[in-house]
Protein backbone atom coordinates (compact mmCIF):
# COMPACT_ATOMS: atom_id res chain seq x y z
CA UNK A 1 0.00 0.00 0.00
CA UNK A 2 2.86 2.20 0.50
CA UNK A 3 4.49 1.25 -2.38
CA UNK A 4 1.16 2.32 -4.53
CA UNK A 5 0.96 5.81 -2.62
CA UNK A 6 4.28 6.76 -3.35
CA UNK A 7 3.24 6.17 -6.91
CA UNK A 8 0.25 8.35 -6.89
CA UNK A 9 2.12 11.02 -5.05
CA UNK A 10 4.75 10.86 -7.70
CA UNK A 11 2.55 10.60 -10.49
CA UNK A 12 0.95 14.00 -9.06
CA UNK A 13 4.04 15.63 -9.00
CA UNK A 14 5.09 14.73 -12.43
CA UNK A 15 1.49 15.74 -13.77
CA UNK A 16 2.05 19.56 -12.87
CA UNK A 17 5.07 19.43 -16.34
CA UNK A 18 3.28 21.18 -19.40
CA UNK A 19 4.17 18.36 -22.04
CA UNK A 20 1.14 16.29 -23.25
CA UNK A 21 4.01 13.80 -24.54
CA UNK A 22 5.94 13.95 -20.91
CA UNK A 23 2.42 12.96 -19.29
CA UNK A 24 1.39 10.20 -21.39
CA UNK A 25 5.03 8.84 -21.01
CA UNK A 26 4.73 9.15 -17.39
CA UNK A 27 1.31 7.77 -16.88
CA UNK A 28 2.19 5.02 -19.23
CA UNK A 29 5.15 4.30 -17.28
CA UNK A 30 3.87 4.33 -13.97
CA UNK A 31 0.82 2.26 -14.89
CA UNK A 32 3.65 -0.71 -15.92
CA UNK A 33 5.16 0.09 -11.96
CA UNK A 34 1.80 -0.23 -10.66
CA UNK A 35 0.94 -3.77 -12.54
CA UNK A 36 4.55 -4.17 -11.11
CA UNK A 37 3.66 -3.98 -7.66
CA UNK A 38 0.89 -6.05 -7.71
CA UNK A 39 0.58 -9.79 -6.38
CA UNK A 40 0.21 -12.72 -8.87
CA UNK A 41 -3.43 -12.97 -10.35
CA UNK A 42 -3.26 -16.15 -11.80
CA UNK A 43 -0.54 -18.61 -11.41
CA UNK A 44 -0.09 -20.64 -8.49
CA UNK A 45 2.70 -22.78 -7.27
CA UNK A 46 1.67 -26.83 -6.97
CA UNK A 47 4.44 -28.20 -4.82
CA UNK A 48 2.54 -31.70 -4.51
CA UNK A 49 1.04 -33.86 -7.80
CA UNK A 50 -1.47 -36.71 -7.67
CA UNK A 51 0.97 -39.50 -8.89
CA UNK A 52 3.84 -38.36 -7.71
CA UNK A 53 5.95 -39.08 -4.88
CA UNK A 54 7.12 -36.66 -2.70
CA UNK A 55 7.38 -32.61 -3.25
CA UNK A 56 8.27 -32.07 -6.68
CA UNK A 57 11.45 -31.05 -7.19
CA UNK A 58 11.23 -28.32 -9.58
CA UNK A 59 9.02 -25.19 -9.44
CA UNK A 60 6.34 -25.27 -10.95
CA UNK A 61 3.31 -22.59 -11.34
CA UNK A 62 -0.09 -23.47 -13.17
CA UNK A 63 -2.90 -21.04 -13.48
CA UNK A 64 -5.17 -19.04 -15.66
CA UNK A 65 -4.24 -15.16 -16.90
CA UNK A 66 -7.50 -13.44 -17.52
CA UNK A 67 -9.33 -9.81 -17.31
CA UNK A 68 -11.82 -10.04 -14.85
CA UNK A 69 -14.35 -7.90 -12.90
CA UNK A 70 -11.30 -6.95 -10.57
CA UNK A 71 -8.18 -4.61 -10.96
CA UNK A 72 -6.75 -5.27 -13.95
CA UNK A 73 -9.90 -4.95 -16.88
CA UNK A 74 -9.02 -1.30 -16.29
CA UNK A 75 -6.34 -1.91 -18.10
CA UNK A 76 -8.14 -4.54 -20.57
CA UNK A 77 -6.36 -2.28 -23.86
CA UNK A 78 -3.06 -2.74 -22.35
CA UNK A 79 -2.82 -6.75 -21.55
CA UNK A 80 -6.02 -7.87 -23.18
CA UNK A 81 -6.36 -11.68 -24.13
CA UNK A 82 -10.26 -10.87 -25.22
CA UNK A 83 -12.52 -13.17 -23.21
CA UNK A 84 -10.36 -16.34 -23.17
CA UNK A 85 -8.56 -17.60 -20.64
CA UNK A 86 -5.85 -19.30 -21.42
CA UNK A 87 -4.12 -22.06 -18.68
CA UNK A 88 -0.60 -22.78 -18.76
CA UNK A 89 2.27 -24.54 -16.85
CA UNK A 90 5.45 -23.06 -15.39
CA UNK A 91 8.91 -24.53 -14.60
CA UNK A 92 11.16 -22.51 -13.35
CA UNK A 93 14.82 -23.18 -14.63
CA UNK A 94 16.63 -25.78 -12.60
CA UNK A 95 19.91 -24.06 -13.81
CA UNK A 96 20.05 -20.32 -12.83
CA UNK A 97 16.80 -18.81 -13.38
CA UNK A 98 17.58 -15.03 -13.27
CA UNK A 99 20.21 -15.68 -16.09
CA UNK A 100 19.06 -18.85 -18.01
CA UNK A 101 16.71 -18.34 -21.04
CA UNK A 102 12.89 -17.90 -20.43
CA UNK A 103 10.39 -20.55 -23.42
CA UNK A 104 7.05 -19.67 -24.69
CA UNK A 105 6.01 -23.33 -25.84
CA UNK A 106 3.40 -24.54 -27.89
CA UNK A 107 1.75 -27.34 -28.57
CA UNK A 108 0.47 -28.36 -32.36
CA UNK A 109 -2.70 -30.15 -33.42
CA UNK A 110 -4.08 -27.35 -33.62
CA UNK A 111 -5.64 -27.78 -29.81
CA UNK A 112 -3.61 -30.12 -28.37
CA UNK A 113 -2.75 -29.37 -24.83
CA UNK A 114 0.99 -28.38 -24.10
CA UNK A 115 1.10 -30.95 -21.06
CA UNK A 116 2.00 -33.20 -24.12
CA UNK A 117 4.89 -31.13 -24.66
CA UNK A 118 5.83 -31.35 -21.00
CA UNK A 119 5.26 -34.74 -20.52
CA UNK A 120 6.79 -36.63 -23.53
CA UNK A 121 8.76 -33.83 -25.17
CA UNK A 122 11.05 -31.42 -22.91
CA UNK A 123 9.79 -31.33 -19.79
CA UNK A 124 10.91 -32.67 -16.33
CA UNK A 125 8.24 -35.72 -15.93
CA UNK A 126 7.05 -38.65 -17.36
CA UNK A 127 4.80 -41.20 -16.74
CA UNK A 128 5.60 -44.63 -15.05
CA UNK A 129 4.12 -46.70 -17.89
CA UNK A 130 6.60 -49.88 -17.28
CA UNK A 131 5.47 -50.03 -13.19
CA UNK A 132 1.45 -49.17 -14.02
CA UNK A 133 -1.06 -52.04 -12.14
CA UNK A 134 -4.02 -49.90 -12.69
CA UNK A 135 -5.90 -46.30 -10.94
CA UNK A 136 -4.03 -43.21 -11.27
CA UNK A 137 -0.97 -43.57 -12.89
CA UNK A 138 2.31 -42.58 -11.76
CA UNK A 139 4.49 -40.01 -12.52
CA UNK A 140 8.14 -40.00 -12.43
CA UNK A 141 11.40 -37.28 -12.63
CA UNK A 142 12.77 -37.16 -16.05
CA UNK A 143 16.76 -35.76 -15.93
CA UNK A 144 17.12 -34.58 -19.84
CA UNK A 145 14.42 -32.33 -19.49
CA UNK A 146 14.72 -28.61 -21.38
CA UNK A 147 13.99 -27.15 -18.33
CA UNK A 148 17.76 -27.80 -16.71
CA UNK A 149 19.02 -24.94 -18.80
CA UNK A 150 16.06 -22.96 -19.53
CA UNK A 151 12.49 -21.33 -17.88
CA UNK A 152 9.61 -22.68 -19.76
CA UNK A 153 6.08 -21.39 -20.00
CA UNK A 154 4.02 -24.18 -21.34
CA UNK A 155 0.47 -22.91 -22.62
CA UNK A 156 -2.73 -24.20 -23.73
CA UNK A 157 -3.52 -22.32 -26.85
CA UNK A 158 -5.38 -21.83 -28.80
CA UNK A 159 -8.63 -21.46 -26.45
CA UNK A 160 -10.31 -24.69 -26.40
CA UNK A 161 -7.18 -26.95 -25.67
CA UNK A 162 -6.38 -27.95 -22.75
CA UNK A 163 -7.47 -26.09 -19.91
CA UNK A 164 -8.47 -23.45 -21.37
CA UNK A 165 -11.36 -21.68 -22.23
CA UNK A 166 -13.81 -18.79 -23.13
CA UNK A 167 -15.78 -16.85 -21.05
CA UNK A 168 -18.36 -16.06 -23.89
CA UNK A 169 -19.86 -17.79 -26.63
CA UNK A 170 -18.21 -15.74 -28.97
CA UNK A 171 -15.18 -16.14 -27.39
CA UNK A 172 -14.98 -20.00 -28.88
CA UNK A 173 -13.86 -19.11 -32.21
CA UNK A 174 -10.81 -18.73 -32.81
CA UNK A 175 -7.75 -18.71 -36.03
CA UNK A 176 -4.35 -19.04 -36.45
CA UNK A 177 -4.28 -15.44 -36.79
CA UNK A 178 -6.11 -15.14 -33.61
CA UNK A 179 -4.45 -17.62 -31.76
CA UNK A 180 -1.16 -15.99 -32.51
CA UNK A 181 -2.43 -12.55 -31.15
CA UNK A 182 -3.85 -13.64 -27.83
CA UNK A 183 -0.72 -16.00 -27.46
CA UNK A 184 1.34 -12.75 -27.71
CA UNK A 185 -0.86 -10.76 -25.36
CA UNK A 186 -0.86 -13.47 -22.84
CA UNK A 187 3.00 -13.31 -22.87
CA UNK A 188 2.76 -9.81 -22.24
CA UNK A 189 0.85 -9.90 -19.61
CA UNK A 190 2.71 -12.90 -17.96
CA UNK A 191 5.81 -10.81 -17.86
CA UNK A 192 4.40 -7.76 -16.65
CA UNK A 193 3.44 -10.43 -13.58
CA UNK A 194 6.47 -12.01 -13.57
CA UNK A 195 9.29 -8.87 -13.95
CA UNK A 196 12.10 -10.85 -13.18
CA UNK A 197 11.69 -12.24 -15.94
CA UNK A 198 12.18 -9.58 -18.55
CA UNK A 199 15.67 -9.34 -18.53
CA UNK A 200 16.47 -13.02 -19.82
CA UNK A 201 16.72 -14.16 -22.99
CA UNK A 202 13.44 -14.81 -24.35
CA UNK A 203 12.52 -17.50 -26.78
CA UNK A 204 9.17 -19.34 -28.45
CA UNK A 205 9.03 -22.83 -29.50
CA UNK A 206 6.67 -25.57 -30.61
CA UNK A 207 6.24 -28.13 -33.00
CA UNK A 208 3.98 -29.57 -35.61
CA UNK A 209 1.04 -27.22 -36.60
CA UNK A 210 2.34 -25.27 -33.79
CA UNK A 211 5.22 -24.28 -36.49
CA UNK A 212 2.90 -22.07 -37.86
CA UNK A 213 2.10 -20.02 -34.59
CA UNK A 214 5.61 -19.49 -33.41
CA UNK A 215 7.07 -17.38 -36.21
CA UNK A 216 3.74 -15.66 -36.18
CA UNK A 217 4.18 -14.53 -32.72
CA UNK A 218 8.19 -13.86 -32.68
CA UNK A 219 7.32 -11.45 -35.33
CA UNK A 220 4.83 -10.04 -32.92
CA UNK A 221 6.79 -9.61 -30.62
CA UNK A 222 9.73 -7.87 -32.58
CA UNK A 223 7.42 -5.58 -34.41
CA UNK A 224 5.88 -4.72 -30.51
CA UNK A 225 9.62 -3.92 -29.51
CA UNK A 226 10.16 -1.32 -32.61
CA UNK A 227 6.77 0.40 -31.60
CA UNK A 228 7.80 0.67 -28.28
CA UNK A 229 5.01 -1.54 -26.51
CA UNK A 230 5.28 -2.14 -23.02
CA UNK A 231 7.10 -4.12 -21.83
CA UNK A 232 10.01 -4.67 -23.92
CA UNK A 233 10.52 -8.20 -24.55
CA UNK A 234 14.21 -9.70 -24.70
CA UNK A 235 13.44 -11.59 -28.02
CA UNK A 236 16.72 -13.97 -29.27
CA UNK A 237 15.38 -17.00 -31.32
CA UNK A 238 12.72 -19.57 -32.00
CA UNK A 239 12.34 -22.97 -31.67
CA UNK A 240 10.41 -25.21 -34.29
CA UNK A 241 10.36 -28.83 -34.56
CA UNK A 242 8.95 -30.93 -37.16
CA UNK A 243 7.09 -27.79 -38.15
CA UNK A 244 4.17 -27.28 -40.09
CA UNK A 245 5.47 -24.34 -42.65
CA UNK A 246 3.66 -24.33 -45.76
CA UNK A 247 1.06 -26.57 -46.75
CA UNK A 248 1.88 -26.90 -50.44
CA UNK A 249 5.51 -27.40 -49.63
CA UNK A 250 4.82 -30.01 -46.26
CA UNK A 251 2.22 -31.90 -48.57
CA UNK A 252 3.92 -32.65 -51.93
CA UNK A 253 7.12 -33.58 -49.94
CA UNK A 254 4.94 -36.41 -48.74
CA UNK A 255 5.18 -38.34 -52.01
CA UNK A 256 9.48 -37.50 -52.47
CA UNK A 257 9.91 -38.75 -49.04
CA UNK A 258 7.77 -41.65 -49.83
CA UNK A 259 10.22 -42.29 -52.66
CA UNK A 260 13.57 -41.76 -51.30
CA UNK A 261 12.68 -44.13 -47.98
CA UNK A 262 11.80 -46.94 -50.69
CA UNK A 263 7.94 -46.91 -49.86
CA UNK A 264 6.80 -46.21 -53.21
CA UNK A 265 8.80 -47.61 -56.35
CA UNK A 266 10.34 -45.95 -59.36
CA UNK A 267 7.74 -46.56 -61.73
CA UNK A 268 4.96 -45.59 -58.97
CA UNK A 269 6.76 -42.60 -58.50
CA UNK A 270 7.69 -41.03 -61.78
CA UNK A 271 4.18 -41.96 -62.82
CA UNK A 272 2.71 -39.59 -60.19
CA UNK A 273 5.40 -36.60 -60.92
CA UNK A 274 4.56 -37.00 -64.77
CA UNK A 275 0.71 -37.60 -63.95
CA UNK A 276 0.62 -34.66 -61.59
CA UNK A 277 3.29 -32.18 -62.67
CA UNK A 278 4.73 -32.73 -59.30
CA UNK A 279 1.80 -30.91 -57.45
CA UNK A 280 0.07 -33.98 -55.75
CA UNK A 281 -2.22 -32.00 -53.20
CA UNK A 282 -5.65 -30.14 -54.55
CA UNK A 283 -5.51 -32.22 -57.52
CA UNK A 284 -7.89 -31.18 -60.02
CA UNK A 285 -11.10 -33.89 -60.21
CA UNK A 286 -10.53 -33.80 -64.05
CA UNK A 287 -7.04 -35.15 -63.92
CA UNK A 288 -7.88 -38.62 -63.90
CA UNK A 289 -4.43 -39.67 -64.35
CA UNK A 290 -3.04 -38.11 -61.40
CA UNK A 291 -6.38 -39.26 -59.44
CA UNK A 292 -5.09 -42.73 -60.19
CA UNK A 293 -1.07 -42.52 -59.96
CA UNK A 294 -1.97 -40.90 -56.22
CA UNK A 295 -4.26 -43.90 -55.84
CA UNK A 296 -1.39 -46.12 -56.27
CA UNK A 297 0.29 -44.21 -53.48
CA UNK A 298 -1.84 -44.11 -50.95
CA UNK A 299 -1.93 -47.88 -51.03
CA UNK A 300 1.31 -48.03 -50.55
CA UNK A 301 1.53 -45.55 -47.66
CA UNK A 302 -2.56 -45.92 -45.83
CA UNK A 303 -1.14 -49.12 -43.39
CA UNK A 304 1.68 -47.02 -42.05
CA UNK A 305 2.23 -44.67 -39.33
CA UNK A 306 1.48 -41.06 -40.34
CA UNK A 307 4.16 -40.33 -37.14
CA UNK A 308 6.91 -43.00 -37.71
CA UNK A 309 7.34 -44.79 -40.77
CA UNK A 310 9.01 -47.59 -38.82
CA UNK A 311 6.61 -47.69 -35.76
CA UNK A 312 3.25 -49.88 -35.88
CA UNK A 313 -0.20 -47.84 -36.60
CA UNK A 314 -2.23 -47.76 -33.84
CA UNK A 315 -5.60 -48.71 -35.39
CA UNK A 316 -6.02 -51.84 -32.46
CA UNK A 317 -9.11 -52.87 -33.40
CA UNK A 318 -7.99 -55.17 -36.21
CA UNK A 319 -7.89 -59.12 -35.43
CA UNK A 320 -4.53 -59.51 -36.21
CA UNK A 321 -3.13 -57.55 -32.97
CA UNK A 322 -0.34 -58.71 -30.97
CA UNK A 323 -2.42 -58.24 -27.97
CA UNK A 324 -5.43 -60.53 -29.19
CA UNK A 325 -8.37 -59.50 -30.25
CA UNK A 326 -10.90 -59.46 -27.03
CA UNK A 327 -8.39 -56.58 -25.71
CA UNK A 328 -9.28 -52.49 -26.05
CA UNK A 329 -6.83 -49.67 -26.93
CA UNK A 330 -6.73 -46.50 -27.95
CA UNK A 331 -7.14 -45.97 -31.51
CA UNK A 332 -4.89 -43.19 -32.98
CA UNK A 333 -7.16 -39.61 -32.93
CA UNK A 334 -9.42 -41.32 -30.43
CA UNK A 335 -9.78 -40.34 -27.16
CA UNK A 336 -10.92 -43.92 -25.77
CA UNK A 337 -9.04 -44.93 -22.56
CA UNK A 338 -7.98 -47.42 -20.43
CA UNK A 339 -9.00 -48.23 -16.90
CA UNK A 340 -8.70 -51.59 -15.64
CA UNK A 341 -4.61 -53.06 -15.92
CA UNK A 342 -5.68 -56.51 -17.38
CA UNK A 343 -6.66 -54.12 -20.81
CA UNK A 344 -3.87 -51.61 -20.34
CA UNK A 345 -1.28 -52.23 -23.61
CA UNK A 346 2.23 -53.13 -23.78
CA UNK A 347 4.82 -50.82 -24.74
CA UNK A 348 4.84 -52.11 -28.45
CA UNK A 349 3.10 -48.79 -29.73
CA UNK A 350 4.58 -45.37 -29.12
CA UNK A 351 1.10 -44.11 -29.32
CA UNK A 352 0.13 -46.37 -26.28
CA UNK A 353 1.52 -44.37 -23.31
CA UNK A 354 -0.93 -41.53 -24.34
CA UNK A 355 -3.93 -43.59 -22.66
CA UNK A 356 -2.58 -42.76 -19.57
CA UNK A 357 -3.43 -38.64 -20.18
CA UNK A 358 -7.11 -38.86 -19.96
CA UNK A 359 -7.02 -41.07 -16.44
CA UNK A 360 -4.48 -38.67 -14.96
CA UNK A 361 -5.66 -35.44 -16.16
CA UNK A 362 -9.73 -36.07 -15.33
CA UNK A 363 -9.17 -36.86 -11.96
CA UNK A 364 -10.45 -34.43 -9.58
CA UNK A 365 -7.55 -33.90 -7.14
CA UNK A 366 -5.11 -33.65 -10.23
CA UNK A 367 -7.19 -30.55 -11.29
CA UNK A 368 -7.64 -29.59 -8.18
CA UNK A 369 -3.98 -29.56 -7.57
CA UNK A 370 -2.99 -27.79 -10.63
CA UNK A 371 -5.69 -24.87 -9.69
CA UNK A 372 -8.24 -25.71 -12.32
CA UNK A 373 -10.91 -24.24 -12.42
CA UNK A 374 -14.05 -26.08 -11.63
CA UNK A 375 -16.88 -26.24 -14.56
CA UNK A 376 -14.78 -24.82 -16.98
CA UNK A 377 -13.79 -27.84 -18.94
CA UNK A 378 -16.37 -30.92 -18.45
CA UNK A 379 -13.51 -33.37 -19.95
CA UNK A 380 -10.37 -32.54 -20.58
CA UNK A 381 -8.91 -34.20 -23.84
CA UNK A 382 -5.41 -34.66 -24.97
CA UNK A 383 -6.35 -33.27 -28.36
CA UNK A 384 -9.49 -31.36 -28.88
CA UNK A 385 -11.03 -32.41 -32.37
CA UNK A 386 -13.76 -30.32 -32.14
CA UNK A 387 -12.63 -26.51 -31.71
CA UNK A 388 -14.25 -23.67 -33.70
CA UNK A 389 -11.02 -23.21 -35.75
CA UNK A 390 -10.29 -21.57 -39.20
CA UNK A 391 -6.87 -22.15 -40.14
CA UNK A 392 -6.94 -18.59 -42.61
CA UNK A 393 -2.81 -18.82 -42.54
CA UNK A 394 -1.44 -21.38 -44.87
CA UNK A 395 2.20 -20.44 -45.48
CA UNK A 396 4.83 -18.87 -43.08
CA UNK A 397 7.81 -18.53 -45.20
CA UNK A 398 7.36 -14.93 -45.93
CA UNK A 399 7.12 -14.79 -42.12
CA UNK A 400 10.68 -16.41 -41.76
CA UNK A 401 12.32 -14.22 -44.79
CA UNK A 402 11.03 -10.92 -42.82
CA UNK A 403 12.35 -12.71 -39.25
CA UNK A 404 15.95 -13.68 -40.95
CA UNK A 405 16.96 -9.77 -41.19
CA UNK A 406 16.95 -9.35 -36.91
CA UNK A 407 19.32 -10.97 -35.33
CA UNK A 408 18.02 -13.94 -33.74
CA UNK A 409 18.85 -18.11 -32.94
CA UNK A 410 16.92 -20.25 -34.81
CA UNK A 411 16.87 -24.38 -34.26
CA UNK A 412 14.67 -26.59 -36.89
CA UNK A 413 14.55 -29.65 -35.66
CA UNK A 414 12.86 -32.75 -38.27
CA UNK A 415 12.71 -36.43 -37.39
CA UNK A 416 13.99 -38.10 -40.58
CA UNK A 417 11.20 -40.79 -40.17
CA UNK A 418 8.79 -38.32 -40.03
CA UNK A 419 6.32 -38.80 -43.03
CA UNK A 420 3.72 -36.13 -41.45
CA UNK A 421 6.17 -33.41 -42.07
CA UNK A 422 8.73 -34.80 -44.05
CA UNK A 423 12.46 -33.63 -43.81
CA UNK A 424 12.68 -32.85 -47.39
CA UNK A 425 9.65 -30.30 -47.36
CA UNK A 426 11.47 -28.75 -44.39
CA UNK A 427 14.69 -28.62 -46.03
CA UNK A 428 13.18 -26.92 -49.31
CA UNK A 429 11.49 -23.98 -47.35
CA UNK A 430 14.95 -23.24 -45.12
CA UNK A 431 16.85 -23.17 -49.03
CA UNK A 432 14.33 -20.87 -50.35
CA UNK A 433 14.94 -18.55 -47.78
CA UNK A 434 18.28 -17.77 -49.51
CA UNK A 435 20.29 -17.73 -46.80
CA UNK A 436 24.02 -17.94 -46.74
CA UNK A 437 25.26 -21.89 -45.98
CA UNK A 438 28.10 -21.90 -42.84
CA UNK A 439 28.59 -25.38 -42.07
CA UNK A 440 27.53 -28.01 -44.47
CA UNK A 441 25.50 -31.24 -43.65
CA UNK A 442 27.56 -33.70 -41.18
CA UNK A 443 26.83 -35.76 -38.55
CA UNK A 444 26.30 -34.72 -35.32
CA UNK A 445 26.87 -37.25 -32.15
CA UNK A 446 25.25 -38.81 -28.70
CA UNK A 447 27.81 -40.75 -26.64
CA UNK A 448 29.63 -41.14 -29.87
CA UNK A 449 26.75 -42.17 -31.70
CA UNK A 450 25.74 -40.26 -34.64
CA UNK A 451 22.24 -38.87 -33.66
CA UNK A 452 21.46 -37.16 -37.07
CA UNK A 453 22.39 -34.43 -39.31
CA UNK A 454 23.12 -30.56 -38.85
CA UNK A 455 23.84 -27.70 -41.33
CA UNK A 456 23.87 -24.20 -40.30
CA UNK A 457 23.26 -20.80 -42.18
CA UNK A 458 23.52 -17.18 -41.23
CA UNK A 459 22.82 -14.34 -42.44
CA UNK A 460 25.33 -10.33 -41.96
CA UNK A 461 22.35 -9.13 -40.00
CA UNK A 462 23.30 -12.00 -36.85
CA UNK A 463 20.60 -14.23 -38.09
CA UNK A 464 21.87 -17.76 -37.59
CA UNK A 465 19.81 -21.04 -38.49
CA UNK A 466 20.25 -24.63 -37.82
CA UNK A 467 19.15 -27.16 -39.11
CA UNK A 468 19.45 -30.62 -37.79
CA UNK A 469 17.93 -34.16 -38.15
CA UNK A 470 17.23 -36.67 -35.57
CA UNK A 471 17.63 -40.26 -36.35
CA UNK A 472 14.78 -42.76 -36.37
CA UNK A 473 12.78 -40.30 -35.05
CA UNK A 474 9.46 -39.50 -35.95
CA UNK A 475 6.67 -36.73 -35.40
CA UNK A 476 7.43 -34.88 -32.94
CA UNK A 477 11.33 -35.86 -32.83
CA UNK A 478 11.51 -35.72 -29.03
CA UNK A 479 8.62 -37.87 -28.40
CA UNK A 480 10.85 -40.81 -29.81
CA UNK A 481 14.78 -39.71 -28.94
CA UNK A 482 13.73 -37.31 -26.12
CA UNK A 483 17.59 -37.78 -24.35
CA UNK A 484 18.94 -36.83 -28.20
CA UNK A 485 16.51 -33.87 -28.90
CA UNK A 486 17.85 -32.09 -24.92
CA UNK A 487 21.52 -32.80 -26.30
CA UNK A 488 21.09 -30.89 -29.23
CA UNK A 489 18.55 -28.33 -27.41
CA UNK A 490 21.26 -27.82 -24.71
CA UNK A 491 24.03 -27.20 -27.22
CA UNK A 492 22.10 -24.73 -28.95
CA UNK A 493 20.78 -22.61 -26.34
CA UNK A 494 24.32 -22.70 -24.96
CA UNK A 495 25.28 -21.19 -27.98
CA UNK A 496 28.15 -24.75 -28.61
CA UNK A 497 28.35 -26.19 -31.92
CA UNK A 498 25.65 -28.67 -32.21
Amino acid sequence: MVQVEAIAASQKQLLQKPSCAWIRWVQNHLLLQLLLAQPVLGGQIVKYLPGFDGELPFKLETGQLKSDDGFVVDFDRYISVDDSELFYYFIESEGNPQEDPLFLWLTGGPGCTSFSGLLYEVGPMEYDIDNYTGGLPKLKYYPYARTKTASMIFLDAPVGTGFSYARTPGGWPTSDTKSAEQSYQFLRKWLVEHPQFLSVQLFVGGDSYAGLAVPLITKKIIDGNKEKAEPYMNIKGYLVGCPGTDSVIDGNSRVDFAHRMALISDEIYENAKRSCNENYINVDPANTACITAMGAVQKCLEDLSDKDILKPKCDLSSQDHPEGPDRRFLKEGSSEFLLSPSTFPKSWCTTLKLTHNSIWANDDGVQEALHVRKGTVPRWERCNNSLSYTKDVSSVIAVHKELSRSSLEVLVESGDHDISVPYMGTLKWIKSLNLTLVDDWRPWFVDNQVAGYTMKYSEEHGYHLTFATIKGAGHPAPEYYRRECYCLFDRWINYNPV
